[in-house]
């Protein structure tokens, strides 16, 4: 594959908002298994240029390459995912781009990119996830085979550790009332409980966008059975762009087409931060869109609709 196909492929991608579609750039990690990443992360696929050793760097980091005048970490998957056994041949690089980093991901080979509807993406069991959950979903081939899609953003954070939340005020908002997030990630789980607690926001939560809407519809049946609105009670809705079964685009679609939601502001909080996601998020109706992962900022964000 070569860059050109891939960025022809990411053009294509910006008709994808709303249609509850994901791209996925297979790849090999030298085992029998299939692994998968969304191509909305993928920059380019090159062969492994020579890398820079450096003192000091985290387990599974190998290195450092010059990529068009900025020094970035290259990262041995196979070390994090294959249990740290030697990877042997790792000839491809795939460079990513999310939440504000740049990095290269060394894989033994890249197969192509697949078109697939997000509800036949599956979060793991438990028992598959393995290895600090590092699987954030399954999906099926039309030949039966399976692939695991990394959460890339665990293994960003068990190389860089995650961002510390600093000091943030609470705002001023009634005990009776809260918001809703969704995010697959467990890593963006606990960072965004994190900004919610400091903030003394109350909350409920959902792993994927199915999940989010079955438990939104429940509420809005909940206070619409008792009289009440439900923007009386909700605040604010904060969704992820990419999830297993629904994506954020979807989700956001069903919200603002639901009347019981009239009112209730829906902001896109996801690691795909360049403007073409940005003008998607805008497509579908989201009333902000923040970056992946700072804590100061979505705090900023969220903030004054949790008052307003």
């Amino acid at each position: 594959m070569t860059n050109s196909t891939l960025l022809d492929s990411v053009d294509a991608r910006t008709k994808l908002a709303g249609s509850n579609k994901m791209e996925i750039l297979l790849f090999s990690l030298g085992t029998r298994e299939t692994f998968g990443i969304n191509v909305f992360k993928v920059r380019e696929v090159s062969q492994t240029p020579k890398i820079t050793k450096t003192p000091n760097m985290p387990p599974g980091v190998e290195g450092v390459i010059s990529l068009r005048g900025n020094i970035i970490p290259v990262i041995s998957l196979a070390r994090f995912v294959c249990t740290g056994d030697n990877p042997g041949n790792e000839e491809t690089m795939i460079v990513t781009e999310f939440s504000k980093h740049t990095q290269g991901f060394l894989v033994h080979s890249v197969d192509r990119i697949i078109r697939v509807d997000w509800n036949r993406v599956r979060a793991p069991e438990s028992m598959l996830a393995g290895n600090q959950a590092l699987i954030t979903a399954i999906t099926e081939l039309e030949d039966g085979k399976l692939v695991s899609i990394l959460d890339v953003e665990q293994i960003l954070s068990s190389v860089i550790g995650e961002s510390v939340v600093p000091d943030i005020p609470a705002v001023a908002v009634d005990q009776e009332k809260f918001m809703f997030f969704v995010d697959d990630s467990m890593v963006a789980r606990r960072e965004i409980i994190s900004v919610l607690d400091k903030l003394a926001v109350k909350y409920h939560q959902a792993t994927n966008g199915a999940e989010a809407w079955e438990k939104l519809q429940n509420l809005a049946t909940r206070y619409q059975n008792e009289g009440q609105g439900l923007s009386d009670v909700l605040k604010l809705i904060l969704v992820d762009a990419e999830m297993p079964e629904m994506d954020g685009y979807v989700l956001t679609k069903h919200i603002k087409s639901d009347l019981r939601f009239q009112g209730i502001p829906v902001v896109m909080h996801s690691s795909l931060s360049s403007n073409a996601n940005r003008a998607m998020g805008s497509s579908v109706g989201v009333d902000a869109y923040v970056a992946k992962f700072d804590p100061f900022v979505l705090a900023e964000t969220i903030s004054p609709f949790l008052q307003a």
